[in-house]
């Protein structure tokens, strides 16, 4: 049995869990669970259970998608838009959008309440940005478009996003030491040392954004199947960011904290198991030219799922919720799908002529028969990493130690802490009083992506709102005090793993291919979990049925 110091030191360090552990940390006025992402339920997928077919197919259906996250929602969406109507999307959860959902809740009597619409504040369990896309990426920019988020385009066809959907002021602030200061990267009290080494990282990214091979690919862009293959570019994920910027000579403790922070981030991987190709992806892909700003970013109090939610409302009486495919029999000319209705127990079959695989990639040999006697790619190369996301529904604003601290803004982190802090979800609405809602981050960012799981999965509420607490307790003492209710869910595959030698080893390539009349879109294709690039994966697998259906 674990002790309360050992999951503290755990997750968040022994000076944390040595001052914690001398305080009462009572939470009987605290309410909340566990919710979402059914663990028990995935799991099933490995049981490889004999499962009793029905006689007969209880129907048919021209397109059959597996997964209704972001991919398989794009693929419906787009299938819907080229006039394909016969299909048919199925989702093990009760919500739909996978690592883009969201919830909503009203304030009530001073207590929040859930409700699944239509609620006053609107949070993210996962993914909370966008950042505007290039003119290049047209099918996003439709969507966009067709959402009404673009006020006009720049001389050059670039967007301008109307002001009310992207983040307002202030944007983002660091934690450290006892004070709050502005921006991600720590000015406060740097060397001269220190100034010299960050503005030689800025040259060094501004060098690979402005990289071009001698097709006109750039080193890094979005999507990924547009950058450049060339060696000088992939052989950079034969090296860890680490061990890249050691060889560039940056080591300044504020530079290194910032790139590992943008590794735990945006892949939920240390400095040291992330690739130098995905390091620098994260800093190149989204700047239009050297030198320039990263593009601005969309956000929502619900975050992504406000995309999710547009979409849905599309397909939605194709979509059937709390229906996981437990097998996918490949036929000629068609899918026999095997479903469980994870609500009545019941297993439903379904012939389909062609299949969408939109679920993690790791699940293709537990799925589809035949798979791994003569398997096209290796699924076990594409690795998932763990987190926890927890809301906090708070009474009032956590207020500042001291009148100079940077105010509370959308993006708060904490520098001494093993976390990613915490985003206001009610930031965007402009009401910058009274109650609000937290949503904070914790990546496992274990070397073995599989102990990180089993440690995730092994505490129950109440240790990982521990863990929270007295993690935001650093910044905020009083947190408990302002704290009514705080949700919690579990993220067991979060997302791929871009670790080093994992983006341009050939695996991608491979599943970028169809198996039989399966088509895999998923944003494990391009080993970088981002909305965008699930988005790309499902279109583009819609694109390819409607061209094989139109002939």
């Amino acid at each position: 049995m674990l002790t309360r110091r050992d999951i503290l030191k755990s997750f968040l360090g022994l000076p944390v869990a040595l001052t914690a552990c001398k305080t009462d940390y009572a939470q009987t006025e605290i309410t909340g669970e566990i919710v979402g992402a059914s663990s028990s339920m995935g799991h099933i997928l490995r049981e490889k259970r004999n499962w009793v077919r029905p006689k007969a197919p209880t129907g048919e259906v021209d397109v059959a998608i597996v997964g209704g996250g972001v991919a398989g929602l794009s693929a419906a969406w787009k299938l819907k838009k080229e006039g394909i109507e016969d299909f048919q999307l199925f989702e093990l959860e009760p919500r739909l959008g996978g690592t883009s959902a969201s919830d909503s809740a009203n304030l009530a009597n001073n207590t929040f309440k859930q409700v699944e619409t239509g609620g006053k504040y609107g949070y993210p369990w996962g993914a909370h940005y966008l950042p505007v896309p290039f003119r290049e990426n047209k099918d996003l920019v439709g969507l966009l478009n067709e959402m009404g988020l673009i006020d006009s385009r720049k001389e050059n066809g670039d967007l301008v996003i109307s002001e009310e959907f992207l983040t307002r002021d202030p944007e983002e602030r660091v934690f450290y030491k006892g004070r709050w200061y502005e921006g991600l990267y720590l000015h406060a009290g740097e060397s001269s040392e220190d100034r010299r080494q960050f503005a030689r990282f800025e040259r060094l990214v501004a060098y690979w954004t402005g990289w071009k091979d001698s097709s006109g690919k750039r080193a890094f862009a979005v999507p990924v199947a547009v950058c450049s293959n060339d060696s000088e570019v992939t052989n950079l994920d034969a090296i860890s960011f680490a061990e890249w910027l050691r060889l560039n000579e940056l080591n300044s403790a504020r530079l290194l904290w910032y790139c590992d922070y943008a590794c735990r981030d945006d892949y939920g991987l240390r400095l040291e198991q992330t690739s130098a190709w995905a390091g620098l992806f994260y800093f190149c892909s989204r700047v239009r030219r050297p030198g320039g700003d990263s593009q601005p970013f969309i956000t929502f109090p619900e975050g992504n799922g406000r995309f999710v939610r547009h979409m849905a409302s599309s397909v939605d009486e194709n979509a059937h919720r709390g229906r996981i495919v437990i097998e996918l029999k490949p036929l000629d000319g068609g899918v026999e799908v095997l479903i469980l209705n994870t609500q009545t127990q019941q297993i439903e079959l379904l012939n389909a002529n062609r299949v969408i695989f939109a679920a993690p990639l790791f699940t293709a040999s537990f799925l589809i028969q035949g798979f791994a006697e003569a398997r096209p790619f290796d699924p076990g190369q594409f690795r998932h990493n763990s987190w926890f996301v927890a809301n906090l529904f708070l009474k009032d604003r956590p207020k500042n130690r001291f009148e100079r601290d940077f105010p509370l803004a959308w993006d708060n982190v904490l520098y001494e802490s093993r976390s990613l802090g915490y985003v206001t979800s009610t930031h965007q609405k402009g009401i910058d009083y009274g109650p609000t809602i937290l949503t904070y981050y914790y990546p496992m960012a274990e070397t073995d992506l599989r102990t990180g799981m089993s440690k995730l999965l092994a505490l129950d509420w109440k240790e990982l709102a521990d863990i929270c607490f007295t993690d935001l307790a650093q910044a905020h003492p009083d947190i408990r005090l302002l704290t009514q209710r705080i949700d919690i869910m579990r993220w067991g595959h979060a997302m791929i793993s871009p670790r080093t030698g994992f983006i341009w080893s050939g695996e991608r390539e491979k599943a970028a291919k169809p198996y039989r009349n399966i088509h895999f879109a998923h944003s494990d294709m391009s080993g970088i979990a981002i909305f965008e690039e699930a988005f790309f994966h499902g279109v583009s697998a819609a694109n390819k049925i409607s061209q094989e259906v139109r002939g």
